[in-house]
């Protein structure tokens, strides 16, 4: 896979994967039902990019140049050197690795080039398929948090996992 920076010009293919509800069943949105949708979504993550408070990637498969999901980082504090991770793939390569080397390129990135000590991630207890990619790369499972986020309007428990720069 390549990461590279998201653009508008990926809506149509990133509307695929976002309006797909076994996808987005863990990401605090609802499914898409129309690709504006997705167009809004990745200017307001560019939004936040060009802010310095987040940046997220398009997934690109090398050998079809096809764009198979997204991941970043949620949220980016350069005050505190952490950020927090997210990552989403169309569903036909879920359980092929995909999503375990893109969070090990953000890690490289974050403590190679962002210079941050601390990545996160937050995942609800039922998310058994993104638990087993933190846990591949060695994160540290810290503990759930109770209630702790709202998700499509209901409180959440939030597992939470980290690696440090020194892990």
């Amino acid at each position: 896979i390549h990461l590279r920076k998201i653009t508008t010009a990926d809506s149509a293919s990133l509307f695929k994967i976002w309006s797909d509800p076994d996808v987005v069943k863990f990401m605090n949105v609802d499914y898409f039902t129309d690709e504006e949708q997705a167009k809004e979504m990745i200017t307001h993550i560019n939004k936040l990019a060009n802010d310095n408070k987040a940046n997220r990637f398009s997934i690109v498969e090398l050998n079809t140049n096809e764009v198979i999901g997204s991941c970043g980082y949620n949220s980016l504090d350069f005050e505190n050197a952490k950020a927090e991770i997210g990552y989403d793939l169309a569903k036909k390569y879920w359980g092929n690795g995909f999503a375990t080397e893109a969070v090990s390129t953000l890690l490289n990135y974050a403590f190679n080039s962002l210079n941050l000590n601390r990545v996160e991630a937050k995942v609800e207890p039922e998310n058994i398929s993104s638990i087993k990619v933190l846990e591949k790369l060695n994160f540290t499972f810290e503990g759930t948090l109770r209630q702790s986020e709202k998700s499509k309007g209901k409180f959440v428990d939030i597992k939470i996992f980290s690696k440090l720069k020194t892990d």
